[in-house]
C-alpha cells in the first residue's frame, strides 16, 4: 500500500470531508476501558480516554469520557511549549491567570474563570504538557447541569498514554493534524 505524504493526506482530507466539517469517531479500545482509537478519514490514532472508560451517565469526579457527539468549541495553548499548527477554529493563548471552575454549586460551574477563584477549580497553566493545546469540546456547557461533569477537552497526551480525567488525549502530531482540518462544524462523536 501507497504512504500518503502528509500535504496530500491532508489535502484528500479535506476533499473528502470538507475543509472543517470533520466528524471524528472515538472508540473505546478492547481490553482496555482507559485506552481509545481516534478515527479521522480512515485513519486511526491512539488515545487516551478516562480512568473510568467511556460512560453513558456522566458524573463530575467520575474519570469517565462522555458517551456523546460533542461540537468543537474553540482551541487554547500555552505560549513557549512548542509549535502551533495553523487553525480554522479559534485558539487563544492561556494565561497564568485562567482557571476552570468544576465545583458543581458554583455559578461559573464547568466555565472559564479568573484566579484566584474561591470555588473548586482546575489551572489551565499546568507544570506537565497536557494543557500546552488543547480543543474545548461542547460537553455540558451550552445546556449546562450541574453535577454532570466539566472541562471535557481534547487535549495532549503523557508519552504513555496515561487515563485522563474524562478528556480525550492525542499526541502533538495528530493535535497538530485535527488543528489544520477542525472548524466550529466539526464535531467529536464517543462510542463505546
Amino acid at each position: 500500500m501507497m504512504r500518503l505524504s502528509r500535504k496530500k493526506y491532508n489535502r484528500q482530507l479535506c476533499q473528502t470531508f470538507g475543509r472543517g466539517k470533520l466528524h471524528i469517531i472515538v472508540r473505546q479500545k478492547p481490553g482496555n476501558r482507559s485506552r481509545g482509537i481516534l478515527a479521522i478519514g480512515g485513519q486511526c490514532f491512539p488515545c487516551s480516554l478516562g480512568r473510568g472508560g467511556v460512560v453513558s451517565r456522566k458524573r463530575e469526579g467520575d474519570g469517565g469520557t462522555p458517551l456523546a457527539r460533542m461540537r468543537v468549541l474553540y482551541g487554547f495553548f500555552r505560549e513557549g511549549r512548542g509549535g502551533l499548527a495553523p487553525s480554522l477554529i479559534s485558539v487563544s493563548r492561556v494565561s497564568p491567570a485562567e482557571g476552570w471552575c468544576d465545583a458543581p454549586t458554583d455559578r461559573n460551574y464547568n466555565r472559564k474563570v479568573r484566579l484566584p477563584y474561591r470555588a473548586s477549580h482546575e489551572m489551565m497553566q499546568r507544570s506537565d504538557h497536557l494543557y500546552d493545546i488543547g480543543l474545548v469540546l461542547d460537553w455540558n456547557i451550552s445546556m449546562r447541569k450541574r453535577n454532570t461533569g466539566s472541562a471535557i477537552f481534547l487535549h495532549l497526551a503523557q508519552q504513555d498514554f496515561k487515563p485522563t480525567e474524562g478528556c480525550i488525549a492525542v499526541t502533538r502530531p495528530v493535535m497538530n493534524r485535527l488543528l489544520r482540518l477542525i472548524s466550529r462544524e466539526s464535531y467529536i462523536e464517543v462510542r463505546h
